[in-house]
């Protein structure tokens, strides 16, 4: 089946808080000109909950253990590179994503836990982790990212592409705003590039950018054998197909040599909630589903736009549902606005504080400005700890 072919155009990368820069929105050949996609204001971050696991959960669609911290999945991420070496890089592009690093180790975005549920399903499909970085350049890993041209979603796939690799795209509902569902078409569609060019990823890369049948031509004029073949090796093409590659490796190298600094790694290494893709079956609502199954149904909004407001006129939606570091406990969002209570505890000098229901070591230690690490040794913890409410945890 002949899928619609990708264009690109310049648009504001707001999400990696960058300055001038172009990034692209999939479009098809006879759609004008895109606008750029709409910058997501960065939510709370989550904290894992001390409350038992939630009924329904169980059921979720899982690839191996859960991640436990940031660090293990940016070493799940490094080990899946099909090309860590960095040598080559553009250093425009190097100069253009500089602050793609810090977005990562945001822990006031769910950047992370977005970026670990796509590289935990790359890992699963056999894939290079190179195509983690697809949803940084495409949306800013913003799940309801929309252009005014058509493209939507994490992955901006237009209606005609989503459809073409099943997701629904109808009115009412849109699945290219579902994380869970859109990343499962992106895998799936990465993975039958990946077959047709015999594991290349740099022309997986640009087939995903500009369309398969486009770059299989492109190679055919060009004479140039498909495992071998390289970009430069290939005659034309769009110079934003080209760049599209140099984009992806030169983030890949940025996050690379992160790696071997000291305080970023030591900034990733926190427990962080893991999502997983859960059927919400028995229900008419996502708020129904979440109140039914114990989950805070704003924190399930802001993963799965799609579902906000919205429900599909037939079937089982996808959603990715965060629950604990081992896997198994529900999460409950933490806000910056606190209870008055909690207010008081948090004053100058505060020595003490009182766990209360929802709370985790993560969302008490930013609270008062400590770390993780130095909250869990005062108080003889353990990063898998249960936190009860009641319990007297010290500060200083």
């Amino acid at each position: 089946m002949t899928l619609p072919r990708r264009a690109h155009v310049p648009c504001l990368l707001a999400a990696l808080m960058l300055t001038a820069c172009t990034t692209p929105a999939v479009r098809s050949p006879d759609a004008g000109t895109p606008s750029p996609v709409s910058p997501t204001p960065s939510p709370a971050p989550l904290a894992v909950s001390t409350e038992p696991p939630a009924h329904g959960v169980q059921a979720a669609e899982a690839a191996g253990p859960s991640p436990g911290n940031g660090l293990a999945i940016y070493e799940d991420f490094r080990t899946g590179l099909a090309e860590p070496q960095c040598g080559n890089s553009q250093a425009r592009w190097r100069k253009h994503f500089a602050h793609a690093p810090q977005r990562l180790g945001d822990p006031g975005t769910d950047t992370l836990l977005l970026f670990a549920h796509v590289v935990e399903s790359l890992r699963a499909a056999g894939l290079p982790t190179e195509f983690a970085l697809i949803p940084f350049v495409e949306s800013g890993y913003a799940p309801g990212a929309r252009s005014k041209a058509g493209p939507a979603g994490l992955w901006q796939f237009i209606a005609a592409t989503a459809r073409g690799h099943g997701l629904r795209v109808e009115p009412g509902y849109d699945g290219r705003l579902s994380p869970a569902e859109s990343t499962r078409a992106a895998v799936s569609y990465l993975k039958s590039l990946d077959d047709t060019f015999d594991g290349n990823w740099r022309l997986v890369a640009m087939a995903y950018n500009a369309g398969e049948y486009r770059v299989l031509q492109a190679l055919r004029r060009s004479g140039a054998n498909i495992s071998s073949a390289t970009p430069e090796s290939i005659k034309g093409l769009s110079p934003v197909t080209y760049a599209y590659v140099e984009k992806l490796h030169a983030l890949a190298c940025l996050l690379e040599e992160s790696g071997e600094r000291t305080q970023w790694r030591a900034g990733l290494d926190q427990p962080v909630p893991r999502l997983r893709a859960v059927p919400l079956e028995n229900a008419k609502s996502l708020d129904a589903w979440a109140a039914k199954n114990d989950q805070d149904a704003k924190v399930l909004r802001r993963f799965n736009p799609a579902l906000a407001g919205h429900w599909p006129s037939r079937g089982v939606p996808l959603a990715l549902v965060p629950t604990g570091v081992q896997g198994d406990m529900p999460v409950a969002a933490a806000t910056s606005a606190r209870s008055g209570t909690d207010e008081a505890d948090a004053t100058a000098g505060s020595a003490t504080h009182t766990v209360r229901k929802g709370d985790s070591a993560w969302s008490i230690a930013r609270h008062y400005g400590v770390t993780t690490r130095r909250l869990l040794e005062l108080n003889d913890l353990k990063a898998n700890s249960v936190l009860r409410p009641g319990m007297v945890l010290r500060l200083q």
